[in-house]
């Protein structure tokens, strides 16, 4: 079963960056799709960008522009890259491991942009 560990939120001012990493077990990581999505409490799970195996990303509207997915197969790991953070931006960012039929979740982060 695959593990995922989430890092690198924090608190941060409107127009700051932050980074977030996830780190995957297992040694079929190349394999994986992996996603970022946020939640804030009362709202809907929101996906905010994808990579494939393959390296070809996807991003929500509001995304786009400011964060950048990318995958280091060597380490297993995903990253999130933040820039000119909003303070809409401010969720609980989770790390989604999706294997063949199967799907896997990170404890996800706390990302909060201050107004």
């Amino acid at each position: 079963q695959v593990q995922l560990v989430e890092s690198g939120g924090g608190l941060v001012q409107p127009g700051g960056s932050l980074r977030l990493s996830c780190a995957a077990s297992g040694s079929d990581f190349s394999i994986y799709l992996m996603r970022w999505y946020r939640q804030v409490p009362g709202k809907q799970r929101e996906l905010v960008a994808g990579i494939t195996s393959g390296g070809t990303t996807n991003y929500a509207d509001s995304a786009k522009g400011r964060f950048t997915i990318s995958r280091d197969n060597a380490k297993n790991t995903v990253y999130l890259q933040m820039n000119s953070l909003k303070p809409e931006d401010t969720a609980v960012y989770y790390c989604l491991a999706r294997l063949y039929f199967r799907d896997y979740w990170g404890q996800g982060t706390q990302v909060t942009v201050s107004s």
